[in-house]
């Protein structure tokens, strides 16, 4: 999945997001897309969501189920 386009995030979406504090580390932490923070149709850094539990960060991709 592509992270940096909004039409491909849904909310119920189980995706890999990395946090404002891990970007230079580019650790990932999964979860499930609550809320979709970004307006922009698209975004070259990841569409900003916020998942479940109240973590905000970047969509870098999907998880495989």
């Amino acid at each position: 999945m592509d992270g940096t386009v909004r039409k491909n995030i849904k909310i119920g979406d189980r995706v890999m997001v990395v946090q404002k504090q891990d970007q230079r580390t580019g650790k990932l932490t999964e979860g499930v897309v609550q809320r979709i923070l970004t307006n922009s149709p698209n975004h070259p850094r990841g569409i900003k969501v916020m998942l479940e539990g109240g973590i905000v960060g970047r969509v870098q991709g999907g998880v495989n189920q």
